[in-house]
């Protein structure tokens, strides 16, 4: 017996004590990851992480020097004739064709208001409640004090209520005695049911093979060795084995040692927790996969995310009307006065989109304090094309694709979710940016003004040569001689200046021309450098930011999940 003992002591005691410290700091990062992935992944595939940190919480804080352990067997198993044997009191009704045990009984070694908050907790009601004290005892229980040992209903019962109440008990004790019986020890049901469900608590698991006085002496060894492969299929190699017996107490004596060697440690419910975080860490492993540094949104389809934003907003319409504003106010500040009144009457391309300030931006006084974004007149450039509106929902869809590129599903949902959020909202953020873009349309420049003085000197020249040659013809009509007028070598003066100014007029517009074409040129790329960055702020607000934030979460959640590994 010593040497069973021995075993069963190596295998309770596991690998390594559980820290407490340690698992709390697990627990945080669980905790974390939660917060991390809220609103990225789906509910339904975080309850039992939910579930783990909640409950783990609140048994921790309830207490640490209590113990509890829950015995669980099918229908005529002898549970509840352990329960009482261990208590050395009837406790707890016994029976064996039907289902006796409907609700849970618990017992506890000491005084009973320790426990109390801990049994309201688990959902033992009060007068299902014992307490295994006795002034005859002596110091017989001693060693037990701080064990809540709980008869839990027959998992196998025909009454679905008695099933669902094991299975939430099963999930809140620190330890689990299953009780199993020589003709149903191999049962389906508690092998796939429950036993292999089991297998990441090893270090809170015992199996005990009840009414062992059942079988001849020399069918017991073979009995225990075929349960015992039955466990190690389950993933429950090394857990501890023992024979019992209820009617004898020496068949009690090796389970009543491994109960209060583990009271003793008060280890089973760090143990049970950190299994539990084992359990709930795996489950999550897949919603991460291999998480690793996300540098951001592939920057081939930000670009064509740029372009496909710029032909949205009417970037081209707005860049060909720059030009043409350019070239008008040019030609009205360069080019003959004469016509400068017909040229006059061609609207600005710019007013006409309502981007006519100063400098080629729509302007708006606004208060002291608020957005002036939020208050920038609405511009009357062209709406999208379904062309232009499909362009952009693939450029989006792009951006998605290659950012969520490895991701598990439900992240890449998320990350083309992120994409998307702001959809709606990209109509009028494009319109404010075109609308709030200085669109570096020069109101008048020097060399404007230059040209334009040469121009109205040629034109005073030609206007005063005219107006000389006019007079003459008039005097010449009245019969009054005309005056002599002076010679430009064999050209009358005022024939040079009237034909003077016409060609210098002429000869300084075709100058101007090309140089003008090309100014406009220079300024419509300048425009469109700025209206493309201004609508790729849009799309780094409305679109990447909100991707980048799903990229970060997840690097995140990795590096919460793995370092809540143990």
């Amino acid at each position: 017996m010593t040497g069973i003992v021995g075993r069963v002591r190596d295998a309770l005691r596991g690998d390594q004590r559980v820290d407490a410290d340690e698992l709390v700091g697990r627990l945080d990062r669980i905790r974390h990851f939660l917060q991390v992935v809220d609103g990225y992944l789906p509910d339904a595939r975080l309850v039992s992480a939910h579930t783990l940190v909640e409950r783990a919480g609140t048994r921790l804080a309830l207490s640490r020097d209590h113990t509890v352990v829950a015995l669980a067997g099918a229908t005529g198993s002898g549970k509840s004739s352990l329960f009482n044997a261990l208590a050395r009191m009837d406790l707890s009704p016994v029976g064996v064709r039907r289902p006796t045990t409907g609700v849970a009984h618990a017992c506890v070694w000491g005084p009973l208001d320790g426990a109390n908050r801990l049994l309201d907790w688990v959902g033992v009601l009060p007068r299902h409640r014992f307490v295994r004290e006795s002034a005859l005892d002596g110091d017989d229980e001693t060693a037990l004090h701080g064990l809540v040992l709980l008869d839990l209903p027959d998992f196998d019962s025909v009454q679905r209520s008695h099933q669902l109440e094991v299975d939430r008990l099963l999930g809140l004790v620190d330890l689990v005695v299953w009780v199993v019986d020589p003709q149903k020890y191999a049962d389906r049901v508690i092998h796939s049911g429950y036993l292999s469900e089991f297998h990441r608590h090893r270090d809170v698991t015992v199996v005990v093979l009840n009414q062992a006085d059942r079988l001849p002496g020399h069918e017991l060894p073979r009995v225990l060795d075929d349960l015992r492969r039955l466990l190690d299929r389950d993933g429950l190699g090394g857990v501890p084995l023992l024979p019992t017996t209820a009617i004898d107490p020496d068949g009690m004596v090796e389970l009543r040692e491994v109960l209060e060697r583990t009271v003793a440690e008060r280890q089973a419910v760090l143990r049970r927790l950190a299994g539990d975080a084992d359990t709930v860490v795996a489950g999550l492993d897949e919603l991460v996969g291999t998480a690793t540094a996300r540098t951001g949104p592939d920057p081939a389809a930000t670009r064509a995310l740029t372009g496909a934003l710029a032909g949205a907003a009417g970037v081209p319409a707005v860049t060909e009307a720059v030009r043409q504003a350019y070239r008008r106010r040019a030609a009205l500040a360069t080019g003959w006065p004469v016509v400068r009144g017909w040229r006059r009457l061609r609207p600005d391309p710019l007013n006409r989109l309502h981007l006519a300030g100063t400098d080629g931006t729509a302007t708006l006084d606004a208060p002291a304090g608020t957005d002036d974004r939020k208050l920038l007149p609405a511009t009357s450039v062209p709406e999208a094309t379904a062309a232009q509106r499909s362009a952009l929902g693939l450029a989006i869809r792009t951006v998605a694709d290659r950012s969520a590129e490895g991701m598990p599903e439900g992240w890449s949902t998320a990350v083309t979710a992120a994409a998307r959020s702001r959809l709606a909202d990209l109509p009028d953020g494009l319109d404010r940016a075109v609308a709030g873009t200085d669109l570096g349309v020069p109101e008048r420049p020097v060399w404007w003004r230059l040209i334009g003085g040469v121009q109205w000197l040629v034109t005073v020249a030609a206007v005063a040569g005219l107006g000389w040659l006019v007079l003459g013809y008039a005097l010449r009509v009245l019969g009054l001689p005309p005056p002599e007028g002076p010679q430009l070598g064999q050209v009358p003066l005022p024939t040079a200046l009237l034909l003077g100014g016409l060609l210098a007029g002429l000869l300084l517009t075709a100058v101007t021309g090309p140089v003008v074409r090309w100014a406009a040129e220079r300024v419509r790329r300048r425009a469109d450098q700025r209206l493309t960055a201004a609508v790729g702020e849009v799309g780094e607000e409305y679109v990447l930011t909100p991707v980048r934030a799903v990229l970060t979460a997840y690097e995140e959640a990795g590096t919460a999940l793995r370092a809540a590994r143990r």
